[in-house]
């Protein structure tokens, strides 16, 4: 018998018809043997319609209030869920965060969790019970409620899995799993059937959208066994863990990741003084804007030239900000590219395998692709590019570094 806890996110659990089909789901489990806790989001959509009736009340609704309104999606959903059990004649019982007592700080709208009270729990699974729990929900020490904000379902999952010492944690969603690039952009995409949770992290901070980075991060570090799967189709979706694939013919390169929604400032002719680069970075960080590719080249003349990513939404509020350093700094020109995108390798077999950079940078320029940022970790690296080659730059990396399905052309002869 295994301790399983499983997260159903909002569009599995849409409609009463797939309500119905998890509670089969989980019913069949139970018929297993294994306990089960579960997990769900609010209805796909409810959030927004919730938000929506708060901002026709209020222009800037109350955080407070905003947590209580907002929380009241998932305490929908598990009375469904327990009820959908009940009739199939597996016994459940359901519980809001502040019922199980999901122990958050008092950071309303994007709580963190400080601990969690398995007691009740471990009670009723003792009893027979399956436990089903509002996702994204908790309660701070004074008693008010807290929801955890993006991500936050996945994230109550991965924490009662650490808490109760699950065997597993599985996260139910509408792809079989977790593939070595968007299959949407590469038809011949392989499912992985194991990734670690260094690759997981990277590849979710990165642009790839099956897991939030907040439950991967909780996970690895509480070293609970994650694993993707779909809610509409049998697999057995993908792993991810803290084991690396042993096999000796794994690929050095796990999976390919891209994001569009990227934005370019150059800042040039700055001195070339300690400290220039946070005269210029550091007032773009203070105003909540999230920095990410960031080079310094010494030019000719004995100044420096910086350019900076950032999300293409905060472009023109981020160069606003540097016309004003630049002013001051007196720098020869600010400009600001909305035209870019950002393609990322990601391995773990990157420690092992020489000439990653170098064959990479080969498929570019054999595809007339120009590099115009490169940035690097142990496990990554990402490249800007202009965004019109982002999927032609995916496409002939993912074909180059063989982790294209090749059961594709069976599939679709």
């Amino acid at each position: 018998m295994a301790l399983i806890v499983q997260k159903y996110g909002g569009t599995s659990v849409g409609t009463v018809e797939r309500i119905n089909a998890v509670a089969d789901k989980v019913a069949g489990f139970r018929d297993k043997g294994d306990d089960l806790v579960v997990v769900v989001s609010a209805m796909s959509g409810e959030t927004n319609r919730l938000t929506a009736l708060a901002e026709e009340i209020m222009e800037f609704p109350t955080p407070r209030e905003m947590d209580v309104l907002l929380s009241t999606g998932e305490q929908v959903t598990i009375a469904l869920l327990t009820m959908a059990l009940e009739q199939r004649g597996c016994r459940a019982r359901s519980f809001t965060g502040g019922q199980v007592r999901v122990l958050t700080d008092n950071t309303h709208t994007k709580a963190r969790i400080r601990e969690i009270d398995s007691t009740r729990i471990h009670e009723q699974l003792q009893q027979g019970n399956v436990v089903v729990v509002a996702g994204f929900q908790g309660v701070s020490e004074e008693g008010h409620i807290t929801t955890l904000g993006r991500g936050g379902s996945d994230t109550t999952a991965v924490a009662l899995a650490a808490a109760l010492k699950a065997d597993e944690c599985q996260i139910y969603t509408d792809v079989k799993g977790v593939y070595t690039t968007d299959p949407r952009v590469v038809a011949a995409a392989r499912l992985l059937t194991s990734i670690t949770f260094e690759e997981m992290l990277e590849l979710a901070s990165l642009g790839a959208k099956v897991l939030q980075i907040r439950a991967v991060e909780f996970a690895g570090k509480y070293k609970v066994p994650l694993r993707v799967l779909s809610s509409f189709e049998e697999g057995p979706g993908t792993l991810i863990s803290l084991e690396e694939d042993t096999d000796m013919e794994t690929p050095a390169i796990a999976g390919i990741a891209f994001e569009r929604d990227e934005a370019k400032l150059t800042v040039a002719g700055v001195p070339d003084v300690p400290g220039i680069a946070y005269e210029v970075i550091g007032p773009v960080s203070e105003a909540g804007i999230e920095v990410d590719v960031i080079v310094q080249n010494a030019a000719a003349d004995g100044t420096n030239d910086i350019t900076f990513t950032v999300k293409r939404s905060e472009g023109e509020r981020a160069k606003t900000i540097i016309d004003a350093v630049a002013t001051k700094l007196k720098a020869a020109s600010v400009v600001l590219d909305k035209k870019v995108g950002k393609v990322s390798l990601v391995g773990v077999g990157m420690r092992s395998h020489a000439g990653i950079a170098a064959k990479m940078f080969k498929v570019l320029a054999d595809e007339s692709i120009n590099i115009q940022l490169i940035t690097t970790s142990e496990i990554r690296i990402s490249i800007v590019i202009e965004e019109k080659y982002l999927e032609l730059a995916v496409r002939a990396l993912h074909s180059a570094f063989d982790l294209d399905d090749p059961d594709y052309e069976k599939q679709s002869s």
